[in-house]
């Protein structure tokens, strides 16, 4: 079964090309044309959302550096550990909202201080595999799409952030044997 998988997830990708040149032919459109002015306008994208990454990554790198995320670890523990959810983790969630990359940072600290199969290494895991940078996705997609009403975008990412923590409490708590 694995190497039916393998040999699928090799052959997807140049299929999937191949079958876009040939639609695009088929329908008598310039692929090659399309493709470059799909390039231009990613290209315009990036550059229009980069002063946006460079503020979020200054501001997580501060707010790390500063020490100011385990001070908020200390006053949340004993609300956290009451819920199953280690305070040295709060941190990673707060951080994991902003920045993936500066969040994967911490879970590599976190291993090194617990390990990978430790209770706190296990919800780490999973909850990184289960929540999304909220504050990120927003300004950059919101601001390439143009969006200016979020409505409830916010609302339902945090919800659903929550809910992504609380699983990977108890999956791990369930791993574990705890």
């Amino acid at each position: 079964m694995a190497s039916v998988l393998t040999n699928i997830s090799d052959i997807i990708i140049p299929v999937l090309i191949f079958y876009i040149i040939a639609y695009g032919m088929a329908s008598k459109t310039n692929v090659y044309e399309d493709f470059v002015k799909g390039a231009r306008e990613g290209l315009k994208t990036v550059v229009g959302i980069m002063p946006t990454l460079v503020a979020l990554m200054t501001a997580v790198g501060i707010l790390r550096a500063s020490g100011f995320l385990t001070f908020l670890g200390n006053l949340v523990r004993p609300l956290t550990e009451r819920m199953g959810f280690p305070a040295e983790l709060f941190p990673l969630t707060f951080i994991k909202m902003f920045s993936s990359s500066a969040a994967t940072s911490l879970v590599l600290d976190i291993f090194k201080n617990y390990g990978t199969d430790s209770l706190t290494g296990l919800i780490t895991s999973i909850m990184m595999s289960c929540t999304e940078t909220i504050f990120y996705t927003m300004s950059v997609y919101f601001l390439a799409a143009k969006v200016t009403k979020t409505r409830y975008t916010l609302t339902g990412a945090l919800l659903s952030t929550l809910a992504g923590i609380a699983a990977s409490v108890v999956l791990a708590g369930m791993m574990s044997g705890g």
